[in-house]
């Protein structure tokens, strides 16, 4: 009975140990698991650590350029902000400018609007000038008159002057060297030009040319019997006409009158020509100045070959100055030169710690030098 006991306890004991072992077998599997998930976890929270970590870092990295981009953005906003100001202000520039222009030119116009409104006027005048003979002798004789003063001095012209026959020319020019004046007459028969402009029909044209061809054969003999005088007067006398567009119309239409005017020594002359011809005879009595006064241009003239040659010995004293002071440069420069490569020399030169002697080749300082070296 005893021993059956003991089985019973030993059996009991042997599952309890059982029991035990088994039961901390379950604890250490369960602590394993544990630790085992424990070690995972902390694994993925290491990695999802450096996952943020990274997240952070690439946040960073993009705060970064999307703060240097935001800067490089603005600059370059700034900068168009600045050229498109620069381009606005430039272009509102020009604008201005432009439209100053403009108004310079439209004032330009308007002053050249309000010539022409004058001068529209004044042609009118004048054609009413045209349409009375006084009048119109008046108006050639003032042109002719204007010319003349323009060009002439006052003891070279006169106007209204009285020839020894009684007949009074509209001006004579006295030439130099020569006593006979030069006769101008002024008094153009213009009613038979301007007929002749207006003329619309055929019968009218014929009948304005031949009173124009009349009238200027009429006064182109007057001109020849009252103002070429032989012994007093030139042989030649001018005509004058007092517009161009008419001297031109002379020229393209009545050749005949102008071969007759020149067979009469009668030149026919218009504004341009008698200017011309008037800065001819400027040209002439400058001349005749000129020679009337040469011994006192003669006399200027050495006065000036004097001062050239005193011009020429101060030059040519100067020009010694000058070499001579080339030359003292140049011994100069040449004594300049020798010291530095002297110096050169010595500067080049490297010294043993014993005075007298060279590193370099073993000379004596005192064989090179141009000078001996105190001790």
């Amino acid at each position: 009975m005893f021993g059956f006991i003991e089985v019973a306890v030993l059996a009991i004991g042997l599952i309890t140990i059982a029991l035990l072992v088994w039961l901390g077998l379950a604890i250490m599997q369960t602590n394993r698991e544990r630790m085992f998930e424990a070690a995972s976890q902390f694994e993925r929270q290491r990695q999802l650590d450096q996952q943020m970590d990274a997240v952070r870092i690439l946040q960073s990295e993009v705060t970064g350029r999307i703060a240097s981009l935001t800067q490089s953005v603005g600059e370059r906003f700034d900068s168009l902000q600045n050229r498109v100001g620069d381009g606005l202000k430039e272009n509102v520039k020009e604008t201005t400018e432009s439209l100053s222009k403009l108004n310079e030119r439209l004032a330009v116009i308007d002053a050249a609007q309000k010539n022409l409104s004058s001068l529209t006027s004044e042609v009118l005048t004048l054609k009413d000038v045209l349409s009375n003979k006084q009048t119109r002798g008046a108006f050639g004789q003032g042109r002719m008159e204007a010319i003349i003063r323009d060009a002439l001095p006052p003891n070279a012209f006169e106007f209204q002057a009285t020839l020894k026959n009684g007949k009074r020319p509209d001006c004579i020019i006295r030439l130099p060297n020569d006593p006979r004046p030069l006769v101008i007459d002024a008094k153009f028969p213009l009613e038979s030009v301007t007929a002749f402009r207006e003329a619309r029909s055929d019968d009218e044209k014929k009948l304005a040319i031949a009173r124009v061809r009349n009238d200027i054969a009429i006064h182109i003999k007057d001109i020849s019997e009252k103002y070429i005088v032989p012994g007093e007067t030139q042989e030649i006398a001018v005509m004058f006409v007092p517009s161009e567009s008419i001297y031109a119309d002379l020229h393209e239409f009545f050749d005949d009158v102008i071969q007759k005017a020149q067979q009469k020594r009668i030149m026919i002359a218009s504004p341009s020509l008698l200017m011309m011809a008037i800065q001819m005879l400027q040209v002439i009595v400058k001349d005749s100045r000129m020679r009337e006064q040469a011994h006192l241009v003669q006399q200027e003239v050495g006065r000036i070959l004097d001062d050239v040659r005193r011009l020429n010995d101060r030059v040519g004293k100067l020009d010694t100055h000058f070499r001579q002071a080339q030359e003292d440069v140049a011994g100069i420069l040449t004594s300049a030169d020798k010291i530095v490569r002297r110096g050169e020399k010595i500067t080049a030169m490297e010294l043993d710690p014993v005075a007298g002697e060279l590193t370099a080749d073993g000379a004596a300082m005192g064989e090179l030098l141009p000078f001996k070296i105190a001790d």
